[in-house]
């Protein structure tokens, strides 16, 4: 599969995963009083479940056993997610709305799992 077919299959995948992932840190935000921060990780952690299965099959074609791909991909979502808070964080300190910065921290995310699960998740 082409690096562009691949890129626009992570994105499509991405698209519902970052859904289930806003979702969840509004809800935590808006309704739970929770800091936005934590709300990104929690949202992360939901996000990165949806975004396993509909890549291994969708995205990478993996056909592999996916016990060891799950815990590598874990492995990167938790570095996507480790990133992604501190530029939640960082923006809010800076005074951007939480959701800009969420934003902000979203297409980072996506280029740096991309390449890590590309070369070695799914490899």
């Amino acid at each position: 599969m082409s690096l562009r077919t691949a890129l626009l299959r992570y994105g499509t995948v991405g698209f519902v995963a970052t859904a289930a992932h806003w979702a969840l840190l509004v809800l935590l935000v808006e309704l739970g009083g929770v800091r936005a921060w934590i709300g990104s990780g929690a949202g992360a952690l939901l996000g990165a479940q949806v975004a396993f299965f509909g890549n291994r099959r969708y995205t990478f074609g993996h056909a592999g056993a996916w016990r060891p791909a799950w815990w590598r991909f874990m492995g990167t979502a938790a570095l996507g997610a480790a990133v992604g808070m501190g530029v939640v964080a960082a923006g809010v300190a800076f005074g951007l709305y939480y959701l800009l910065a969420q934003a902000l921290a979203t297409g980072l995310v996506m280029l740096l799992t991309f390449a890590i699960n590309r070369h070695w998740t799914f490899a």
